[in-house]
């Protein structure tokens, strides 16, 4: 059985070995090996993941089942300023993928987003992403096409999708 538990600064380095084995899967084909190299190191050394839970207010999730961590996902309530969770991370291990780990995460997120009064959930998810028609199948609706500049001239080109929470 699948369950979702919250992560802390201990699994940080669990959760960069499922950014190391994911990342080159989901973004191989769409960025350069240097553009996804960079992208790791920024988003997954240590101090950025200590950053984004002391001092952005992100929560983290594990997705176990047994022992065996399957996913994560972080997620921030009241994204900026507004009645809404934003889902930052997302990632399944790629031999776990189609069997229900993300919806499950979603769900969770979503549950925890109604409890602290949120009228809807965001992600942000890559233009060329193959887990947009996931995002799209769980409910999700593109509202705007962002491009966002991360450093040493790359670009993140994303989709921003939101689900209304009911």
């Amino acid at each position: 059985m699948i369950k979702i538990i919250p992560a802390t600064i201990d699994d940080f380095k669990t959760i960069q070995e499922i950014a190391h084995q994911t990342w080159p899967i989901a973004y191989g084909e769409i960025l350069s090996k240097a553009q996804l190299d960079y992208m790791l190191d920024a988003f997954y050394n240590e101090e950025s993941l200590k950053d984004s839970i002391v001092n952005k207010g992100h929560y983290f999730v594990l997705a176990k089942e047994g022992e065996e961590v399957l996913g994560f996902a972080s997620y921030e309530h009241f994204y900026n300023q507004k009645n809404q969770t934003k889902i930052h991370k997302i990632y399944i291990l790629p031999q776990t993928q189609g069997k229900g780990i993300g919806k499950k995460l979603i769900d969770f997120v979503e549950k925890v987003a109604k409890e602290n009064a949120s009228a809807e959930v965001s992600l942000n998810v890559n233009r060329f992403n193959k887990a947009l028609h996931f995002y799209q199948k769980m409910g999700f609706q593109i509202t705007e096409e962002v491009n966002i500049e991360i450093g040493k001239g790359y670009l993140m080109e994303d989709y921003v999708m939101e689900k209304p929470i009911k």
